[in-house]
């Protein structure tokens, strides 16, 4: 079986610092689907955060909210929502603390508080709109995933409270709250039993934390040269930075890419 698949994390990882995308990163993802092979966003973002991509880099499959969701050929494959009770008892405490709430749907990104800093300040640094308040959510809607924005130390209340549930901090002042086991690697597993490609065929590039669990299940992972220390020391290669070109040299470096197949490679320096 030839196929092959790749999955590509989008903050340090598909998308360079200043959050945009390296001309040589959509000439290589071009090539890779001009040779039949499968390019998929695997991310801790929710869709509504990442729709502007896929039409200007013809993808049609996601891996979001950390596994959560899982989307291939503009079909959803694997939905995991989270318990409405806990949503509700969730809500409740950080209203009371005083704390910000993001939460994640297959099709909407909302919050509880309006003008609340730390969550101002986690859109602001991934660049996206501050999410509309919507404080009916969780009797409304399925919830995949929550962001919850406090100091680092009163993240303790929440996983002593909410022990069925992980916790990924992805900015100082901000964790994703998932179920336990929910991981971008369950997503990717359910990508690939719905393609049935074998594991040696897939691929993945990240960068932080929330790709640990990715990069040491496929069957090749390529840390970032922006990746945490702990991410490069489990990947399988270690590319250049995402605002050097990293996506294009890695896919070289694996041989999922020849120059051959990427025209204009000058000024890339490999």
């Amino acid at each position: 079986m030839n196929n092959k698949i790749v999955f590509f994390d989008l903050d340090g990882t598909l998308m360079s610092h200043d959050k945009t995308i390296l001309d040589s990163t959509k000439v290589a993802l071009k090539a890779l689907q001009n040779k039949g092979i499968h390019t998929v966003i695997c991310t801790g973002r929710a869709p509504l955060m990442f729709e502007w991509l896929l039409d200007e880099l013809s993808f049609d499959s996601y891996v979001s909210m950390n596994g959560q969701h899982v989307v291939f050929g503009g079909k959803e494959i694997f939905s995991n929502p989270m318990k409405r009770e806990d949503m509700q008892k969730l809500t409740e405490l950080a209203n009371e603390k005083g704390h910000g709430l993001t939460y994640s749907t297959f099709d909407n990104f909302v919050t509880n508080a309006s003008e609340h800093p730390l969550i101002t300040a986690g859109t602001t640094r991934l660049k996206i709109p501050y999410p509309p308040v919507d404080k009916e959510i969780c009797s409304h809607s399925h919830i995949n995933q929550v962001q919850i924005y406090c100091e680092p130390e009163e993240t303790e209340q929440y996983m002593q409270l909410f022990n069925d549930y992980s916790f990924v901090r992805w900015d100082e002042c901000s964790v994703d709250m998932l179920p336990n086991g929910a991981s971008k690697a369950i997503g990717i597993q359910k990508m690939l039993e719905h393609l049935n490609i074998p594991i040696e065929n897939s691929y993945a590039f990240g960068d932080g934390l929330n790709d640990m669990q990715m990069i040491e299940t496929v069957g090749t992972g390529i840390a970032m040269e922006n990746a945490i220390p702990e991410l490069k020391e489990v990947a399988d290669h270690v590319t250049a930075s995402c605002s050097e070109d990293g996506i294009l040299k890695g896919l070289l470096e694996v041989g999922l890419l020849e120059e051959k197949d990427v025209p204009l490679l000058q000024g890339i320096q490999k």
